[in-house]
């Protein structure tokens, strides 16, 4: 008797520890397969690029007192980038506004004068001569004044060119200037690119023209952190690669803050026809054992299934994987956690 008890107990304690090892069921959220007829499409190396790059060059020739900006510099249309000296400039047009106040006086004097002479001239009081020669001072005058207004408006521009402004919306490439340089008119001082011209260069075979489209939306990843985006198949190169026979597309991207010229970007691109396939969330994903998978639900059990992705869809993939059917569940949330055969309870759908 004792023996058997000895075994009851043993059973007992055995069974609790097998219960107690199993997991508790996993809360998951899911969602449900549906098909689609899209094009198949897969992954290609493309490079970022400023479609739009501008080489700042002064237009006056000056003393550099100070710039405002650096390497890698976000800027917006209009901000200052470079000063040059206008010390010896705001003398001269001290000296021509001077030289208007002068004139101004010159012309009350002589316009008073020719009216004097005007008046005298016609009770024959004066000869013609000096009615003329009141005449010619005074219009002499009026010259000079215009003259002086002329240069002094051409030292104005001069001096608002002294100050060289950010023709758009862009980030700071290269500077080739810095504070105490002198700079010749029309010297290249600082390249920006156009944030709103941002755009992906990418090879493709010439015999994918064919599913291509112009304005088309396409799949984006930017490599350096796994951001990814829309772009737009903008336009294509119109001279195909010599030797490859690749044809470059040029593909429009939104503007991004952290970016630089000539980093890597992954665009998927068509290359096939529309066929029906099993739209996936991008959330259900996982990788087992290096390949991707899904898990789905089966009487309340946890079931892992391999995806074959043919085509990405933003948010969502397409697989042409035979045991897809429409309605079928996948974990989106909780997926990472889960276990093969592992009770799950569904607590929300997307």
């Amino acid at each position: 008797m004792r023996v058997l008890q000895a075994l009851l107990i043993l059973a007992a304690i055995t069974s609790s520890m097998v219960f107690a090892q199993e997991p508790p069921p996993a809360r998951v959220v899911i969602s449900k397969i549906a098909f689609q007829e899209v094009a198949q499409n897969r992954s290609f190396i493309g490079t970022l690029y400023y479609d739009r790059i501008s080489h700042v060059s002064s237009e006056v020739p000056g003393l550099v007192t100070r710039i405002n900006v650096r390497t890698g510099d976000r800027i917006t249309n209009g901000t200052p980038l470079v000063h040059l000296n206008t010390e010896i400039l705001e003398k001269e047009i001290l000296i021509h506004q001077n030289q208007i106040e002068q004139a101004d006086l010159l012309i009350s004097h002589s316009k008073k004068n020719y009216e004097r002479m005007e008046s005298l001239f016609k009770k024959g009081g004066i000869r013609e001569k000096d009615y003329d020669d009141a005449n010619f001072v005074y219009q002499e005058a009026l010259l000079k004044k215009l003259a002086a207004e002329t240069r002094l408006e051409k030292l104005l521009i001069q001096k608002r060119k002294s100050i060289i402004h950010a023709p758009f919306d862009g980030i700071i490439l290269d500077k080739n200037v810095d504070s105490g340089d002198w700079v010749q008119q029309g010297k290249p001082l600082i390249s920006i690119g156009s944030v709103n011209d941002l755009y992906i260069s990418v090879p493709v075979a010439e015999t994918l023209l064919k599913f291509i489209s112009l304005g088309q939306s396409v799949p984006v990843s930017i490599n350096a952190y796994d951001k990814e985006l829309t772009g737009t198949i903008d336009t294509l190169s119109p001279i195909a690669d010599e030797k490859t026979k690749n044809v470059f597309l040029k593909i429009r991207i939104p503007m991004l803050t952290k970016v630089a010229q000539n980093m890597s970007a992954t665009v998927f691109i068509s290359t096939g026809t529309k066929g029906k396939l099993a739209i996936i969330p991008r959330d259900a994903l996982l990788k087992f054992q290096g390949k991707d998978a899904v898990y789905t639900i089966k009487q309340e059990k946890a079931i892992l299934l391999p995806v074959n992705i043919v085509t990405y869809l933003g948010d969502s993939i397409g697989a042409d994987n035979e045991h897809f059917t429409e309605g079928m569940p996948v974990v989106v949330d909780g997926n990472e956690r889960l276990r093969q055969d592992q009770a799950v309870v569904i607590v929300g759908e997307h």
